[in-house]
């Protein structure tokens, strides 16, 4: 996986219950890189990355190294090397921690599977000490790990990661975080939503800054860093 691969964003509207909620958004997310989509509550982060991932309707384009992916559903999106990890510590309860990592799994054959397993644990050992366990037994940290596997195990080019640290504690954070920066390193894209802007850019290499859904900044994280009164005054205004 080369760096000049791309995720791009295109002229991005959305609309939820009759309002525009994003206005004409663009920007893109490159492999081996973190982008960081940053805000106040409102701002549209959510919105944004579940339009990109199929989940909500959406005008304007989004393709991948200039293939489209208009239109398609979100399991269709997954499968071209798109996966989000949507917020909320999502798992399926009745089912084993294993288990719900290997129904993300896209390669069904058995190698493909034993792969996507190894890869999974290889980031998250403390999952392999769980893996007969119910998933819905675990903690809110673990079940985010779990839904972080589930994206892992797919093999992605690409990962948007909602809220990463919402309702977790510090240590758990950080687990996750180094976990981002090993997909990162493999070359992975990772596009990251994130609730605390410090450790966003401590995490990001480029930073995306909404405003009532318009983008207000596009561009390094250190330069985003080194000017705090374009951050203090986006999540003002909301």
């Amino acid at each position: 996986m080369t760096g000049t691969s791309q995720v791009r964003v295109e002229n991005l509207v959305v609309e939820r219950g009759g309002k525009r909620v994003i206005h004409d958004v663009s920007f893109s997310v490159t492999a081996g890189k973190v982008t960081t989509l940053l805000g106040a509550n409102g701002a549209g982060k959510s919105s944004t990355v579940m339009a990109m991932a199929g989940v909500l309707p959406r005008g304007g384009s989004v393709s991948l190294d200039g293939a489209k992916l208009d239109g398609f559903a979100p399991d269709r999106i997954r499968r071209a090397g798109l996966a989000l990890v949507p917020e909320g510590h999502r798992v399926l309860g009745q089912l084993s921690v294993e288990d719900n990592i290997l129904v993300a799994a896209l390669d069904p054959s058995a190698s493909g599977r034993k792969q996507g397993l190894e890869r999974a644990y290889e980031i998250f050992p403390e999952l392999a000490e769980r893996r007969r366990q119910s998933a819905s037994d675990l903690s809110g940290g673990q079940k985010q790990m779990v839904a972080m596997a589930q994206a892992f195990v797919a093999k992605p080019r690409f990962m948007i990661v909602d809220e990463l640290s919402l309702g977790l504690a510090p240590a758990v954070v950080k687990r996750l975080a180094e976990a981002l920066k090993i997909a990162a390193a493999g070359g992975i894209g990772v596009l990251l939503i994130e609730q605390f802007a410090n450790l966003a850019l401590d995490l990001a290499d480029q930073a995306l800054v909404l405003e009532r859904g318009r983008l207000v900044f596009d561009g390094s994280a250190a330069t985003l860093k080194a000017q705090p009164d374009i951050l203090h005054g986006a999540y003002l205004a909301n």
